[in-house]
C-alpha cells in the first residue's frame, strides 16, 4: 500500500509499504477514505519530536471503512468510522475514570521507558507520533491496523460525509476540551491564543458553553477573519501589544480564562522568543513557550489557564510566581477523545457545531508531501488539509 513516511526534517515520502494485518484479537483493519494534516505534524516534520526513525507511517487524524476484523472486535465490515488520534484500551485505571490519553496499556511495554525518564511516567499511544508514544503506524495511508477497536472508534451513521465527521479524530474534542479545561461560566471573557484549527474550535466551543466574550489573538489576517466568524473580537499581536490591548478590553482586570493553543513553536519578534530560538538551535533547550508565558501574564487573578497546545520537553523562563501570586489555575493533557465523541457526534448532526468551515485544501494522498510544505509554509492561505486515498492526482 502507499504510505506517507517520515525520513528526517522536512523530509516525508510516499512509501510502498506492506500493508496492515490483524495482530490480536481487538484489531481491525480500516481502509481510509479521508485524512488531515495536523498542526501537531509539523512538530514532527520541524523534527522537535525525538524518538521518530525513518520509515515511520504519519498521521494521527482518519476515519474510513472497517474491511477486516480481528474476532474481539465490536466492528462490522463495511462500517464507516471515526478513529480517536488517542489509543486507549477501556480498561485499565485510567481509562476507568475516563482519562483515556492516559491510558496505560496502549503504549507497548518496550516504549514506556522513554517517555518515563522525561515524564515519570510513560506517555499513552499514539498514532503517528513517534515511538515515544508507542511506535504505531498512522492513517496517512491507504490501510491503517486500529488497535482496542471495540473501545476507541465511533460508528458514523449511513449518509454522513467525510467531512463533516474527521476532524472528530482530534481537533474538535481538542478544542472542546480546551474550553472544558477553562471552567467557563457564563458571562466569561476567554482569550485564546493561537488560530489555527484547535484554536479556532476553541472559540466555537467557548461561546457554546457560556461565554459572553471570545478575544482571538493571532498574526494572519485570514485566520482572524475565521475568528471573528464565530463572533470573536481579536488581537493582531503584530499590530499591538497583546498584553496592553487586552488590559483594555477588560477593564485592566484581564480576561477571566485564557487558552494557549499554539504550543512549542511559538512565532513573533519577541526577546523571550528570540532567546528561546537560540536555545532551540543551540540544543540548550527544546521548546518556545512566549505563549504560554504571555496568557499566564495576561490571565486576570483567580483565573483559570487551559493549555491543549504540545510543549515537550523542559523550560525556563516560566512565570510560576505569577501561577501562584495570581492564584491561577491550570489545566492541561492530551485529548480524552473516546470521551467526548457520542456528544460531539449528537451536536454534528443536530447542526450546533461547524466544522467544514476549516478545510482549505483537498489533495490525494500522493501530494501529501507537498501538503506538509504548505501548511508549514503557507498558514495564512492553509488552515487544513484534507487528503482523500484513491482521490486521482491532479495535472
Amino acid at each position: 500500500m502507499k504510505a506517507l513516511t517520515w525520513h528526517g526534517k522536512h523530509d516525508v515520502r510516499i512509501d510502498n509499504v506492506d500493508d496492515p494485518a490483524i495482530i490480536n484479537p481487538r484489531d481491525a483493519i480500516i481502509k481510509v477514505t479521508a485524512t488531515a494534516i495536523c498542526g501537531s505534524d509539523l512538530h514532527l516534520y520541524d523534527g522537535y519530536i525525538p524518538t521518530m526513525q525513518s520509515g515511520d507511517i504519519l498521521g494521527h487524524e482518519f476515519m474510513g471503512e472497517v474491511v477486516e476484523t480481528g474476532s474481539a472486535s465490536t466492528l462490522k465490515k463495511g462500517q464507516k468510522v471515526v478513529v480517536p488520534f488517542t489509543i486507549a484500551c477501556g480498561s485499565c485505571y485510567h481509562c476507568g475514570k475516563h482519562q483515556y490519553s492516559g491510558c496505560e496499556n496502549g503504549n507497548p511495554a518496550d516504549n514506556q521507558d522513554i517517555a518515563r525518564e522525561l515524564y515519570g511516567q510513560p506517555m499513552s499511544a499514539l498514532f503517528g507520533y513517534s515511538h515515544m508514544t508507542g511506535g504505531y503506524a498512522g492513517g496517512q495511508a491507504e490501510y491503517v491496523r486500529v488497535p482496542f477497536s471495540d473501545t476507541g472508534p465511533i460508528v458514523i451513521p449511513d449518509g454522513v460525509e467525510d467531512e463533516k465527521v474527521l476532524f472528530l479524530s482530534d481537533i474538535l474534542p481538542t478544542g472542546w476540551m480546551a474550553a472544558e479545561n477553562a471552567q467557563i461560566e457564563p458571562g466569561d471573557t476567554v482569550a485564546v491564543w493561537g488560530c489555527g484549527p484547535v484554536g479556532l474550535f476553541a472559540v466555537q466551543s467557548a461561546f457554546l458553553m457560556g461565554a459572553e466574550r471570545v478575544i482571538a489573538i493571532d498574526h494572519f489576517p485570514h485566520r482572524l477573519e475565521l475568528a471573528r466568524k464565530f463572533g470573536a473580537e481579536t488581537i493582531n499581536y503584530e499590530q499591538t501589544s497583546t498584553y496592553d490591548a487586552l488590559m483594555i478590553m477588560t477593564g485592566g482586570i484581564g480576561p477571566d480564562a485564557v487558552i494557549d493553543s499554539v504550543g512549542l513553536e511559538a512565532h513573533g519578534l519577541f526577546v523571550d522568543n528570540a532567546i528561546d530560538q537560540i536555545k532551540a538551535s543551540t540544543f540548550l533547550g527544546t521548546d518556545r513557550i512566549h505563549a504560554i508565558r504571555q496568557a499566564i501574564i495576561a490571565c486576570r487573578k483567580g483565573g483559570r489557564v487551559s493549555m491543549p497546545a504540545v510543549y515537550g520537553g523542559f523550560v525556563d523562563k516560566f512565570p510560576l510566581g505569577a501561577v501562584m501570586q495570581k492564584g491561577l489555575t491550570l489545566k492541561t493533557g492530551q485529548t480524552h477523545v473516546q470521551h467526548y465523541l457520542p456528544g460531539l457526534l449528537d451536536a454534528i448532526m443536530e447542526g450546533k457545531i461547524d466544522t467544514t468551515f476549516l478545510i482549505s485544501h483537498r489533495l490525494p494522498l500522493e501530494q501529501a508531501p507537498d501538503g506538509y510544505r504548505m501548511f508549514h509554509d503557507q498558514q495564512n492561505e492553509v488552515t487544513k488539509i484534507v487528503l482523500k486515498p484513491g482521490q486521482s492526482v491532479a495535472k
